[in-house]
């Protein structure tokens, strides 16, 4: 794997302390394990400026800091809670707010999602997949849910669970592979 862009590790609320924040940093873990360069964006980081409703035209610069790490990473690896049945409102802000449509076209995208209920996510990551189809990403099919994420971690922060961190690392692995392997096809053709 010889393009250096990093995977830009997206938690996916701007809640603090939130598992998804956890999760990404497995993500993390796994990815420098690998050797792979990787970057974490937690929604934590978006610019209180971008709620103003004139941020849709004029971008206040943090943002712009923000869409520039999308832009040049090699793919996308976004961990989602799910609230109300669906993904965090602030997560589709955050893909409303990203320049249309290069922010997404093409880019290959990774889920995660994470729930305290049963189903780990599957419907927030199901929802996201039909915007970034939509926006004509290149998703990877190995999705990891995480049913009761809030009895995963110990008190330190550690993922307690081995099948979970067993899938989660076998999806780092190979999106890692699929991210480069489509970045190296973008640039034959």
């Amino acid at each position: 794997m010889s393009d250096t862009r990093p995977i830009l590790i997206v938690s996916g609320t701007n809640r603090p302390h939130a598992n998804a924040l956890r999760v990404a940093g497995v993500l993390r873990g796994n990815y420098r394990r690998l050797g792979v360069a990787h970057e974490v964006l937690s929604l934590e980081e978006l610019p209180r400026e971008v709620f103003d409703g004139s941020a849709y035209a004029n971008k206040p610069s943090g943002m712009v800091a923000i869409q520039h790490r999308v832009l040049d990473a090699i793919g996308l690896h976004v961990v989602t809670p799910e609230y109300n049945g669906s993904f965090p409102g602030v997560l589709k802000y955050f893909i409303d707010m990203l320049k249309f449509p290069e922010s997404f076209e093409h880019k290959p995208v990774a889920f995660v999602g994470e729930a305290a209920g049963t189903w780990g996510g599957l419907r927030a990551v199901e929802q996201l997949q039909l915007i970034f189809g939509y926006r004509n990403a290149h998703v990877l099919p190995d999705r990891v849910f995480i049913p009761g994420v809030k009895t995963k971690f110990d008190d330190d922060g550690k993922l307690t669970d081995a099948g979970i961190e067993e899938r989660l690392a076998k999806q780092c692995e190979r999106f890692a592979r699929f991210a480069h392997h489509v970045s190296a096809a973008a640039t034959l053709s």
